[in-house]
This record gives C-alpha cells, sequence and structure tokens, in this order.
C-alpha cells in the first residue's frame, strides 16, 4: 500500500522546500515525478514556476497540469516511485477561474480525493493553509478560504502521514 504524505503551511512557511526532501527520502525505488498545478500568467509567476523548476533539475520529472490532476495521477508513467504534487490551492483556484460552477468543482475534487484515497504510489500533497488569518473582504475570497480549508482537511484525512510547516519547522500533525 502506497502513502499520502500531506503538507501544509503558510505562504512562505518552507512547505515546497520540506516536501522536496520528503520526496527525496521517500523514493528508494523509481522515478520522482513533480506534478504543478501552477499557470504562468504573469511575469511574476513565471519567475515563481522557473525558480521552483531550477531548485528540483535533475532530481524529479515534471508533468504540468492546472485542472485534471485526477486523469494524470491516473496515468502516471511507469516506474514512478513518488508524485510530489504542488499545490491544491493553485489547483482550486485554477478550477474557480477554468470551471466556475461550484457543483462541478465538487466534482473534480471528488474525483481527486478518490485517487488519494487508494495512491497509484507513494503520493505527497502540498496545500496552503489559508484559514489562519484575516476574514477576507469580498465574498468569492472568502468563498476559496471556505472551499480550500475543506479540501485541506479531506485531504488530511486520506493521508497516512500530515505536517504543518510554521517558520520552516515541520510541526506533525499525523503519523501511522
Amino acid at each position: 500500500m502506497h502513502q499520502l504524505i500531506y503538507v501544509t503551511g503558510g505562504a512562505r512557511s518552507g512547505k515546497s522546500g520540506y516536501a522536496l526532501d520528503l520526496a527525496l527520502k521517500t523514493a528508494e525505488k523509481g522515478q520522482r515525478v513533480f506534478l504543478a498545478t501552477a499557470e504562468a500568467f504573469d511575469d511574476e509567476m513565471r519567475y515563481r514556476i522557473d525558480r521552483h523548476r531550477d531548485e528540483r533539475a535533475g532530481e524529479f520529472s515534471t508533468l504540468e497540469e492546472p485542472v485534471h490532476i485526477d486523469r494524470t495521477l491516473r496515468n502516471l508513467p511507469e516506474g514512478t516511485g513518488v508524485v510530489l504534487l504542488d499545490c491544491l490551492t493553485v489547483w482550486l483556484g485554477n478550477l474557480m477561474h477554468h470551471i466556475g460552477d461550484p457543483e462541478a468543482i465538487e466534482k473534480k475534487i471528488s474525483e481527486l480525493l478518490d485517487v488519494l484515497r487508494d495512491p497509484p504510489c507513494d503520493l505527497i500533497v502540498v496545500s496552503n493553509e489559508v484559514g489562519m488569518g484575516i476574514v477576507p473582504e469580498n465574498a468569492m475570497a472568502r468563498h476559496f478560504r471556505d472551499l480550500a480549508g475543506s479540501l485541506n482537511r479531506r485531504v488530511a484525512d486520506c493521508s497516512t502521514r500530515a505536517y504543518l510547516l510554521c517558520s520552516g519547522l515541520p510541526l506533525v500533525l499525523k503519523q501511522p
């Protein structure tokens, strides 16, 4: 049985770096795959994507999928030992942008959770913790925060292990 490791934290908390280290330690056999969900909508995002790509150069094969990550996880390259999925909250924003309809978004979330309950290989999932700050001022931002909180809770429930990164330090939330 493969493990699902959930890594969450605030912006710049160190969660992606911690997840990369976990992926390097987790994949004793097989290929390491980085499943990126971000789209470069502007120069700043392009810079972030390029920087993350450079951080993992030579260690991971990269797959980019902004919406259908459930399909991507079901059709991984043969020999994949571990997938690092970064990140769920960016993916959720993509769903809101590309799909919009709340029922269709919930369907995509359910399809992903089906894969996470029985992952095809060891899987490390990164997500932002967005519910610890101030209440957003507009309805769309509050809806996103609520969806992200619900998604994070459901993924943590499926996980084998879960970590919260705070100021670069991993706090164990769940372990076998």
